[in-house]
Formats: C-alpha cells, structure tokens, sequence
C-alpha cells in the first residue's frame, strides 16, 4: 500500500482568465473547487489508476469539513486526522497563455495534541512493507526536530519512506535516509547551498544528496524534464506538451506515475521515469489540479534521453 501523509492540506480554488492585470476588474470562467495539497494529489493520482493509495490528512474548521467532504465524494480511501486552527484555501489563476499564478495560504500552526494525533494515525494506518509518502508544505512552526519525530514513526513501522517537500523540512526529511526524495531543481539547489545551471550540476548535487544516506533523487525540472540518480548513475527524461492548461499539481502526478511502477519492481527505473513525465505531461493539460485517467495519459509525449547535454543551461521556470 501506499500511504501518503499531508501535514497542510488546502481547500483548491481555481479560475481561469484571459490575461491577468494587476489593478483590474476581471471576468473569470466559473470556479472549480478541489481538495489540494501534495500527498492528496498523489492519492488521488494513484486511485483514478487504479493503484491502491491511503491519504492521511489533517484538517480543521469549516475548510477542513469540505475538503473531507470531496475526498469522500471522490472514492478517496482517507483517514482524516482532525487538528487546531483551520484548513487553508488557495487560490489558482490561470492565463489563457498557460501562465499560472497561485496564491497560497500558510496554513495554522499544530499543537504538541495535534502532532501526537498525527503520529498515532502513521503508527495505525502503516504497516511493514507499505510506503509513506511525506508530501507538501509544512505548516507554519513546524520544526525540523518536530518533523523528524514523525518520520520515525514511519521508519518504526518498516515503511519506505519518500518525501517531497523543501526548505528546512525536506534537509530534516534527508537526515531520516528516506529511500527516495523529489525535489525540483530550487529546491534541490536550495538543499546543498548552490545554484544549478545545468544538467550535469543537477546530477552532481543529487549525488551528494545521495552521501548522506538518501538511495534515489528524482528531480523534476517542468518542462525540461527530469532526472533521476540512483545507484546505477542517472537517467535523463524529457517531456513535450504543445497546449499546457494548469501545471496545479502535476509534480504530484508526475510523483504518483513513478510510484505506481517502481513500488511494484523497483529494477524498472527507465519505466517508472517514463511514467512519471507522462502522468506530469497529462495533467497539465487538464484545468486546476485535476488528476489524469488512464485514458488522459499519451506516451508520444515523453522520451529517455541516452546522450543528454549536461551542459546545457536550465531555464528559470
């Protein structure tokens, strides 16, 4: 099974526009509401394709009532853990030229009752053998002690571990030795003090990630690409969308697409890099952070590359 664990879940808004201008009175399509946040995502993500997936959630307030509520709408399996304070909302504007803009919320802060409830629903709900996937923001004075504490929740358990998210708590994630971490090119740069300007730099700081006991990096790089490091050394991947919509939430597919092949034969890296840029490249042709369905998902989009240009500079996305 695959158990994803999000600490700051959000209540999606998300409108679409022609252009945005600052300081004007805009008409926008109809809004479409949706449960967010990373490790929701990659729940969702899995079950619309069939893999098996378990979302623990903390939640709180009105907010955190109507994101249950969709979740459950859904066919989502869940396990809601009710916390202090409230559930966030973000909101997403998106251009007609595929520009995105988000604004989102911080999130309320979890009490010392909070984390203790949050840990007892890993210790329940994990069992050897399973993953854990630790995805998203944190909320706002989470520390990295805090954080640790929970991780070792999942290690107890026998779980694998995989984490995406940045900052202070993906440096606390690495010190736990996950098996795997996603991280894009900032926040990869940002985790070993450098910036990144080009594939082979990306490479070589995933490398030295890997030193400190983490066993696969998997950098997402948007419409660059990604790479992966491992073991056996990198793989390159690219991917190709000509009309993007809404790249809400596709790192989260793009997370959730390797997960589904790799858990299942973890030899199958060329594969389950494939599948990850083609559930990416699906779902931002889809509006807010909607997930792709096995019919959204097209294989033309993505390719290995076997002789990349490492040195070729990376795009600021």
């Amino acid at each position: 099974m695959i158990v994803t664990l999000t600490l700051n879940p959000s209540l999606d808004r998300t409108i679409e526009v022609d252009r945005l201008e600052r300081g004007a009175v805009l008409r926008t399509s109809e809004p479409v509401l949706e449960p967010g946040g990373k490790g929701v995502n990659v729940t969702r993500a899995l079950t619309a394709n069939g893999i098996p997936s378990l979302a623990i959630a903390a939640v709180a307030g009105a907010e955190g009532a109507e994101l249950s509520r969709l979740l459950e709408r859904d066919g989502i399996l869940c396990r809601f853990v009710p916390v202090s304070g409230r559930t966030r909302s973000n909101t997403t504007i998106c251009d007609a030229d595929g520009t995105v803009t988000k604004l989102n919320e911080p999130g309320s802060p979890l009490r010392a009752d909070d984390l203790e409830a949050i840990a007892t629903a890993i210790r329940t709900s994990v069992r050897d053998g399973d993953w854990l996937v630790v995805s998203g923001s944190t909320p706002p004075q989470l520390s990295g002690a805090q954080i640790s504490v929970l991780l070792a929740e999942a290690a107890e358990a026998g779980a694998d571990l995989v984490v995406d998210t940045s900052g202070e708590a993906l440096a606390a994630a690495v010190n736990a030795h996950p098996r795997l971490i996603k991280p894009n090119g900032e926040e990869l740069a940002e985790l070993v003090g450098r910036p990144l300007a080009s594939i082979a730099e990306v490479i070589a700081a995933a490398d030295e990630v890997r030193e400190r006991g983490v066993q696969f990096v998997l950098v997402s790089l948007g419409a660059q690409g990604a790479v992966l490091v491992g073991p056996a050394g990198a793989i390159v991947g690219e991917s190709h969308v000509e009309h993007p919509r809404s790249t809400v939430g596709a790192g989260d597919s793009f997370l959730a697409g390797f997960l589904s092949k790799f858990t299942a034969d973890e030899s199958a890296l060329e594969g389950a890099l494939l599948e990850a840029l083609s559930w990416g490249a699906a779902a931002t042709r889809l509006p807010g952070s909607a997930v792709p369905q096995p019919e959204d998902l097209n294989p033309t989009d993505v390719r290995l590359v076997w002789q990349p240009d490492l040195d070729r500079p990376l795009v600021a996305s």
